[in-house]
């Protein structure tokens, strides 16, 4: 079972899951977000999804993080049961800063709706429980983590089928994305657990926020003659930080 838990200075989410867990959600994510070039308008977003691939291959590989997981097989039940067997599995881990998480979880409800629509599929599907799996672990850790009102303002962005607008990311400039994870990492904890509720609502819906570097960023290529995914903010992410 995919387990969400936050950093110790709040800059994001450890992911932990076993060899299954990631590799079921590799390949769903992979299925669901489709081919390069499969979906022009959603070509930036699948990167974003995809950086998440990448993390998820990486630590199946060894390459990032390990836990040991209570399995539930304690002592006492060994007295009883017929079983010999370690009272703990192993998880991999790896780290996603609050912003990306967000970004990716919200905008995965555009891929699914495109996913029924090209597989003639139904929210059944075992892809589509898997990618399920994701968003519904995120919205545990937002629930354990914000408080009650908090969390409740954010349920408009987690619930698809109630409130949801299909096509809320189609063209995203994520250039946005990247502003405001560079905006979070530069707090400090305190700040940034303050501010994951504020980054959900910025990422959640399209604001005056969102559209002012929009067209700023639409103003920049057409005076530079370049596509607008080539232009980046004046800013840098930071080299070091505490997660």
């Amino acid at each position: 079972m995919l387990q969400i838990t936050n950093t110790p200075n709040y800059a994001g989410v450890t992911i932990a899951g076993d060899y299954q867990d990631f590799d079921e959600l590799y390949e769903a994510l992979h299925l669901i977000v489709g081919e390069e070039g499969e979906l022009p308008a959603y070509d930036s977003v699948r990167l974003r999804v995809l950086g998440v691939c990448y993390d998820i291959r990486h630590s199946m590989m060894g390459d990032r993080g390990a836990i040991a997981v209570p399995n539930g097989f304690d002592r006492e039940k060994a007295h009883y049961m017929p079983i010999i067997a370690p009272e703990t599995n192993i998880y991999l881990t790896f780290e996603v800063m609050w912003p990306e998480l967000l970004f990716v979880s919200f905008s995965l409800n555009d891929f699914i709706e495109l996913y029924e629509k090209r597989s003639n599929t139904h929210p059944w599907d075992p892809t589509i429980v898997a990618v399920r799996k994701l968003q519904g672990a995120v919205a545990r850790c937002l629930q354990e983590t914000l408080t009650e009102s908090k969390y409740g303002h954010l349920k408009k962005y987690i619930r698809p089928y109630m409130n949801y607008s299909y096509g809320l990311y189609r063209d995203y400039a994520t250039q946005y994305l990247d502003h405001l994870n560079i905006k979070f990492l530069k707090m400090k904890p305190e700040k940034r657990l303050a501010n994951i509720s504020i980054m959900a609502k910025r990422l959640g819906e399209l604001d005056h926020n969102y559209f002012d570097a929009k067209i700023g960023i639409a103003d920049a290529a057409r005076n530079l003659n370049v596509y607008e995914s080539e232009i980046r903010f004046n800013e840098e992410y930071p080299e070091d930080f505490e997660w």
